[in-house]
């Protein structure tokens, strides 16, 4: 690319979904529904199990940090989406661009060890119950949810930095609802090989190595339920995991299945769908399938609600329970 060609940006342009403006309205009840349920939901979820003192176990604690990560996760992308679509206006300035791209890596790598941790925490309860209590006490859990956050940070700084150096060209068009980075580097007309390595890093550091941690802690899981005897000890041990195994099943496949529609850039827009999956889906499901099934989280609600029947889009599966 010729120096001539570079420039100054000062915005790009996020393209959304689709250039329909009769789709408009539609897309924005849609992701203004879906945001909704995400923040109420994981926030209910968070009074729960800080209002009722049996939850207050390591796998609550972790569960409340990732439903507050899960909100902050959404409203990253969500409100500047639906802000766009009210305003009829595309553009997000270089600024915004670049800290929603920050903020967004920072929560998404939470997302990936705090579910890693829930795993290692599922692990010490079944295979060393005798030493849990010991092992998970509340320094330890808090100390493991400070390294999340600062692997994240730290993460999340060196993809941003990396990304600052880079010159962009007069094409300032994102095919994309936000900021991502690997839209973002595909727009610079400077030599980006530093940008692919640092996020072929960060690929195996968010990705890799908590997947690994994660299938390591389900495979000695298996084995030791394997190992019980009675049916119903089984069933009691593989329902304590059950949840975090869909929540990681539902997070990580939608996160492969982006990673495979970007490799092509002539399934920008393809990508941009299947990001809807993992960014906004599977935080507003989190609640679902973390209370559904789950008596703690049941009681807990109704002393939180008192004598008022719980009702609502979230919790419409909820049972008498005594």
């Amino acid at each position: 690319m010729e120096p001539g060609n570079l420039t100054e940006v000062s915005e790009f342009l996020l393209l959304g979904f689709s250039e329909g403006p009769e789709l408009q309205p539609l897309i924005f009840g849609f992701f203004l529904s879906m945001y909704l349920i995400t923040v109420f939901g994981n926030l209910l979820l968070i009074l729960a199990v800080s209002s009722d003192s049996h939850l207050h176990t390591p796998m609550y604690f972790f569960l409340a940090n990732l439903s507050f990560v899960d909100i902050c996760f959404t409203s990253t992308t969500i409100p500047k989406m639906l802000r766009n679509i009210q305003t009829e206006r595309k553009v997000i300035t270089y600024a915004d661009c670049i800290t929603q791209m920050y903020f967004f890596l920072l929560f998404a790598g939470l997302d990936n060890y705090i579910l890693t941790v829930m795993a290692y925490d599922r692990f010490l309860a079944i295979c060393h119950p005798l030493h849990y209590t010991v092992i998970m006490n509340p320094q330890i859990c808090g100390l493991l949810v400070l390294v999340s956050w600062i692997m994240s940070v730290l993460h999340s700084l060196l993809q941003t930095s990396v990304v600052l150096r880079l010159s962009f060209c007069t094409e300032v068009e994102i095919p994309h609802f936000f900021c991502e980075i690997k839209q973002l580097v595909q727009l610079a007309c400077s030599d980006t090989f530093l940008n692919d390595m640092v996020m072929y890093f960060g690929a195996g550091l968010l990705g890799g190595g908590p997947l690994a941690g994660i299938l390591y802690s389900y495979s000695k899981i298996i084995s030791s339920i394997f190992g019980i005897s009675s049916a119903q000890g089984k069933y009691k041990a593989f329902s304590t995991c059950a949840s975090h195994l869909s929540v990681v099943s539902l997070f990580y496949c939608t996160s492969l299945g982006v990673y495979l529609s970007s490799a092509a850039p002539q399934m920008s827009h393809l990508s941009a769908t299947a990001s809807v999956m993992y960014t906004v889906v599977t935080p507003m499901l989190n609640p679902f399938i973390y209370s559904l099934r789950n008596k703690g989280i049941k009681r807990a609600l109704k002393r939180f609600f008192g004598k008022q029947s719980i009702k609502g889009p979230i919790f419409l599966g909820l049972k008498k329970y005594t």
